[in-house]
C-alpha cells in the first residue's frame, strides 16, 4: 500500500511539472502581447482557470467601454486564463502567477480599483493591499445561495443590479452598510448582447435551453439536464414547429456521471434531428459568446441560476426548472416566487406549455414587473451609463483619501 501511494504522489507530481514546463511555453509564445500599461488604475483580478473564463467574457463588453474613459486591465493569476484572455479580450492582460509578480505589479503600478468577478480563494491574496478599493462585480445576477454569502463584507464595495438585490443583502447579511457599500448599476451586459445569429431567419418558434451544471452540493443542485432536458428537448426535436438552442454550462457533468450522459444525449439527439431535417438548424453553443441567444430566442428555458435573470433584462418570455433535489436552496422571496416554473414531470409536455405561455397576457404583466425589481431601467445605454458613474464616484472617493493621507508612510 505505501509503495502504491508513493507512485501514485510521483505520477501527480510528474503530471504538475509537465502542466508547468506547458504553461511556460505557452507564456512565452504570448509574451509580447501580454502586459498592463503603466498608467492603468483599474484592474479586473481573476484567479481562476479557463474553465471559468465564462465569469470574464460577460464583462469584456462593459469593460472595454469603461477603458475608453480610464484605462483598465486584468491580472490573471493561470498561464491558460492569461493566454486565452490575450486571444480573446479587448483589454491588456498581466500574468501574475506568483505572489511576487503581484507585489511587483502592485509596486509599479497605481492601482486605484480592483474589479474581482467570482469569489475565489486566492483573492484574498490581492486584498491585503488597503490604498485601493476592492470591488465585487460579481458574474451574474440571481436568486441562488451564492448571491448573500457574507463575502460580500470582504469588499470595500459591491456593484449590484437593482432592488432586488438590495432586498436579498438587506435580508441576509447583519451590519452591513448598504447606503455606502452597494451600489445599484443594473445589467450593463444587456446593452451589449451581440453576436451573429447562425441560423436562418424563418417561421419556427426559437427556444433557448440553457441549464447549469448539476452543482457541488445538495443544496446548489439546481441543474436540469438529468432531470428535465432529456424530455424536453426530445419533446421539441418532435415538432417542426420548433428551433432549439441549447447551451449547456461548461462544468456540466465534470461531478455527475448521469448528468454528462444526459448532456451527450441531447447533443446527439441535436446532432440526429438536424441530420433528419438539414433546414432545422438546431444549435448545440458551446461559443465564448453570451448574447446573441438571450436577445433572439422567442423564449428560454433555464435552471436557477444567472442565465435567469440575463434572460429577465431582455424582458422576453421564460421558464424557469423546479429543481427535483429537495435539498436546493431556492429563495422564492423575489422572482422565482413569481417564476412560470417547469416541473420535471411536465418536461414532455412542453410545446402545449409554450403556447400557454407565450399568449398569456397575465404572464406578461408579471414579467414586466420583476424586471423593473431587478435591473430598473433597462433602456439601451442606462446601465452602461449607472456602471460608469459608479467607477467614476469610487476613483473620486480614492482621491479623497488619498489626499487626506499624503506622507502617510507606505
Amino acid at each position: 500500500m505505501p509503495l502504491l501511494t508513493t507512485l501514485t504522489r510521483a505520477r501527480k507530481f510528474a503530471a504538475r511539472a509537465i502542466r508547468a514546463r506547458q504553461a511556460e511555453h505557452d507564456i512565452r509564445r504570448v509574451q509580447d502581447r501580454l502586459g498592463a500599461p503603466a498608467d492603468v488604475k483599474v484592474v479586473v483580478y481573476f484567479a481562476d482557470g479557463p474553465v471559468n473564463l465564462y465569469q470574464m467574457r460577460q464583462w469584456y463588453a462593459p469593460l472595454k467601454t469603461l477603458a475608453e474613459r480610464v484605462p483598465v486591465a486584468v491580472l490573471a493569476r493561470s498561464a491558460g486564463s492569461a493566454i486565452a484572455m490575450v486571444e480573446e479580450s479587448p483589454l491588456p492582460v498581466e500574468h501574475v502567477r506568483q505572489v511576487a509578480d503581484l507585489e511587483r505589479f502592485v509596486a509599479e503600478h497605481e492601482v486605484r480599483i480592483v474589479l474581482y468577478v467570482n469569489q475565489n480563494a486566492k483573492n484574498f491574496q490581492m486584498m491585503r493591499y488597503g490604498r485601493m478599493w476592492h470591488v465585487f462585480i460579481n458574474h451574474g445576477e440571481s436568486d441562488k445561495m451564492y448571491m448573500t454569502t457574507n463575502q460580500f463584507k470582504a469588499y470595500d464595495y459591491a456593484l449590484i443590479a437593482g432592488d432586488a438585490a438590495r432586498a436579498r443583502l438587506t435580508r441576509a447579511l447583519w451590519d452591513y452598510d448598504l447606503d455606502k457599500r452597494a451600489i445599484p448599476i443594473g445589467r450593463p451586459q444587456a446593452d451589449h448582447f451581440a453576436g451573429q445569429v447562425p441560423y436562418p431567419a424563418g417561421d419556427r418558434t426559437v427556444v433557448l435551453y440553457a441549464p447549469t451544471w448539476e452543482g457541488d452540493r445538495p443544496q446548489a443542485a439546481y441543474g436540469s439536464i438529468a432531470s428535465h432536458g432529456v424530455a424536453l428537448v426530445r419533446a421539441l426535436l418532435a415538432s417542426p414547429r420548433y428551433r432549439v438552442v441549447y447551451r449547456p454550462h461548461p462544468r456540466s457533468g465534470v461531478l455527475d456521471t448521469a448528468y454528462a450522459q444526459a448532456n451527450r444525449q441531447i447533443i446527439d439527439a441535436l446532432a440526429a434531428a438536424n441530420r433528419a431535417d438539414p433546414n432545422a438548424h438546431h444549435v448545440h453553443d458551446t461559443g465564448a459568446e453570451l448574447g446573441w441567444q438571450l436577445a433572439a430566442a422567442d423564449v428560454a428555458i433555464t435552471d436557477i441560476s444567472a442565465m435567469v435573470y440575463d434572460r429577465l433584462a431582455t424582458g422576453k418570455p421564460l421558464l424557469v426548472t423546479r429543481p427535483v433535489s429537495p435539498a436546493a436552496d431556492v429563495d422564492e422571496s423575489g422572482y422565482l416566487g413569481d417564476a412560470e416554473w417547469l416541473e420535471a414531470a411536465d418536461a414532455a409536455q412542453l410545446p402545449a406549455r409554450l403556447d400557454t405561455l407565450l399568449t398569456s397576457t397575465e404572464a406578461r404583466a408579471r414579467l414586466e414587473k420583476w424586471v423593473s425589481h431587478y435591473f430598473g431601467d433597462t433602456t439601451p445605454g442606462a446601465a452602461t451609463e449607472r456602471f460608469h458613474a459608479a467607477i467614476d464616484l469610487l476613483l473620486a472617493r480614492w482621491d479623497e483619501h488619498a489626499a487626506q493621507h499624503v506622507g502617510d508612510p507606505a
